[in-house]
């Protein structure tokens, strides 16, 4: 059961990559917990589903990112689950054009809702300095 429950966490978080590199807010948005947060890098938090949706525009609205995301660790307890992930490849900055690395590790919290996993909390940090 645990590693059926793991596999659905892992298809979640390959749906998130792909809100991430087709830079799709509204599938990022879909992804969360009505009440969920995000807490970005260097911006402020997006919570609930309004913010959620307007902190994944802004970020965007800056980059467009190509990355993978590597499953480190999934703990599933009940309907809360957590993930340790990292991730790697690269930004493109609109505003100058130039394409740099891009690496970070995160950490998500996971609830299960009506039967389905979601996040209910995601936050990052990179893990190499800036350019």
């Amino acid at each position: 059961m645990e590693k059926q429950e793991k596999q659905k966490i892992e298809a979640l978080l390959s749906e998130y990559q792909k809100s991430l590199n087709t830079s799709d807010s509204k599938l990022a948005q879909s992804l969360y917990t009505k009440d969920g947060i995000f807490m970005p890098t260097e911006a402020p938090s997006g919570i609930g589903a309004d913010g959620i949706l307007k902190s994944y525009e802004y970020v965007f609205s800056q980059i467009q990112l190509n990355i993978e995301f590597f499953v480190e660790e999934i703990e599933v307890e009940g309907n809360m689950a957590f993930a340790v992930t990292s991730s790697k490849g690269t930004a493109l900055i609109h505003a100058t054009g130039d394409t740099i690395p891009e690496a970070n590790r995160e950490l998500f919290v996971f609830e299960k809702v009506d039967g389905k996993w979601k996040i209910a909390r995601y936050m990052f940090n990179k893990t190499e300095p800036k350019g």
